[in-house]
């Protein structure tokens, strides 16, 4: 059965708008309909470019700026089987290197290594009309499996390691091998953006507006924020994203509440920022963007990515469903969480089916309560 016939009660299609305990609170605004994910929506403005320009250079320069991995020679075989329905999983990670021009985002010392900060699950539904984002906690304890880092050293398996050593242990590929033994769900593609990136992508879009219901103030993130509505330029949006300490609970939970958040806002502004009539803009943004981000191989060119996101943009923001990997604070160690691992099988079961993931999936577990404390302005 697919997500489109998935009766209640299932997250996506939710008729009050909601998605569990880290949803936002309600549904966005008709306008955002037509915005696909953050990926889409950049890569999307490449799609414009080149079409208005038809000039080769254009082409070339951003195909040179794209940084690829190839996933499937680094993993084999041994894999979980892939979808033959349409559907599609894409593991999207924020890398929160400590090197280079990213030194001094975010605080943090330059110790040239790199962990994935963000980790997302995206599952775009057959027929590419809706999709499920699974945030995964950096601070999840996991079995990681033998990884290949990307110089051939091979690192044995490690029993309750944090989730994001996986990526500073072996790279996307260790990243990709470790989400797919916890979830048993083939990862058909892999996105990664990095920090600096980031920050330039907001700063050129004319920074996102949000309203905050409490005062943030994390010094580990330079983020201070009063209560009340807020245009953040690049560096507070960092800063918003990355704050863990300034907001909820202290833990990594409230911070994907927060990412969760600033999601939504950002894609219910999208539409705003009138690209269509400003070429230069546009190409800015793409080259940009296209520097931004590491792919699969798959992914690997300006047409793949352009494809890829002509297949999302009929994906608003009112069709996606965010929740976070159920998880329990760990009693040994509260800054450390555990896998509620019978509601992670729903979770798991409901991606690998193409079907809606239930409730009960996120009903009574750890959430980091930093719910509603930002919202879309």
């Amino acid at each position: 059965m697919s997500a489109e016939s998935t009766p209640e009660p299932g997250i996506p299609g939710d008729d009050n708008g909601t998605t569990g305990p880290d949803s936002g609170r309600g549904r966005l605004k008709p306008r955002a309909r037509r915005r696909g994910l953050m990926i889409a929506a950049w890569t999307a403005a490449g799609v414009v470019v080149l079409g208005g320009t038809g000039l080769g250079y254009v082409y070339f320069k951003l195909n040179g700026n794209l940084k690829s991995v190839d996933i499937d020679q680094a993993l084999g075989t041994d894999r979980p089987t892939k979808a033959d329905n349409g559907s599609e999983n894409i593991l999207v990670l924020g890398s929160d290197t400590r090197s280079g021009s990213n030194k001094k985002l975010g605080g943090g010392t330059d110790d040239g290594s790199a962990r994935s900060d963000t980790a997302m699950i995206i599952h775009v539904y057959q027929g590419h009309r809706r999709a499920s984002v699974v945030s995964i906690p950096r601070d999840t304890l996991i079995d990681r499996p033998a990884c290949t880092d990307p110089k051939g050293v091979t690192h044995d398996a490690a029993r309750d390691v944090m989730f994001n050593s996986a990526y500073s242990t072996g790279g996307a590929a260790c990243a990709v091998k470790t989400v797919e033994s916890m979830s048993g769900v083939r990862m058909d593609h892999y996105l990664e953006v990095d920090f600096a990136g980031f920050q330039k992508l907001i700063d050129q879009l004319g920074g996102v507006r949000i309203t905050t219901t409490k005062d943030i103030d994390d010094p580990d993130s330079h983020l201070r924020l009063k209560a009340g509505a807020h245009t953040l330029d690049g560096e507070q949006a960092l800063g918003l994203v990355r704050t863990r300490h300034g907001v909820g609970d202290g833990s990594d939970l409230g911070r994907i509440q927060l990412q969760q958040a600033f999601v939504k806002a950002l894609l219910d502004q999208v539409e705003h920022v009138g690209l269509l009539g400003n070429p230069k803009k546009l190409l800015d943004l793409a080259d940009t963007a296209t520097k931004a981000v590491t792919t699969d191989s798959a992914l690997g060119s300006v047409n793949s990515l352009m494809s890829f996101a002509d297949g999302l943009k009929g994906i608003g923001a009112s069709d996606m469903t965010m929740v976070t990997l159920p998880v329990r604070y760990d009693p040994a160690d509260p800054n450390r969480v555990l896998v509620e691992q019978s509601k992670a099988r729903l979770v798991w079961n409901a991606l690998r089916t193409d079907t809606a993931i239930p409730k009960a999936a996120t009903t009574g577990t750890a959430t980091g309560e930093a719910a509603g404390v930002v919202t879309a302005s």
